[in-house]
């Protein structure tokens, strides 16, 4: 059986899914652009205020489903350019111990939705 997770301290989702999903003691958390819950506005122009903006939206998800980054096992990071990974790695890197972090891969795509420059979808699990 599946519970839908959904937060206001996150943005509301743009489309027709939710902001994650726990099945079992696995939670799917849908991809998080870099967008201001209370406003509804983007971050824009610093790409590291952009990955930090997406790392807070995944937290309060993860934290409304009783988890934190520590139960994060597999991460994917969307990025419209691939010139940026080491800022983008950064401050990512900066939300996890590096002796437990998750898999992760990082992909550059040619465009994201509302056309922000990142992307990053988490899977947790208890």
């Amino acid at each position: 059986m599946k519970k839908i997770i959904n937060t206001d301290d996150a943005p509301a989702p743009i489309g027709p899914y939710n902001q994650a999903v726990l099945s079992g003691n696995t939670l799917f958390i849908s991809g998080q652009i870099p967008m201001d819950p209370k406003t509804g506005t983007l971050i824009e122009g610093d790409i590291k205020k952009e990955t930090n903006r997406c790392m807070e939206n995944l937290s309060a998800i993860l934290k409304s489903a009783n988890m934190t980054f520590e139960h994060v096992v597999k991460s994917t990071i969307f990025l419209k350019d691939m010139h940026q990974f080491s800022e983008v790695n950064e401050v990512y890197g900066s939300y996890f111990n590096p002796e437990t972090a998750p898999a992760r891969e990082t992909v550059e795509v040619a465009n994201l939705p509302k056309f922000v420059r990142v992307e990053i979808s988490m899977i947790a699990a208890k």
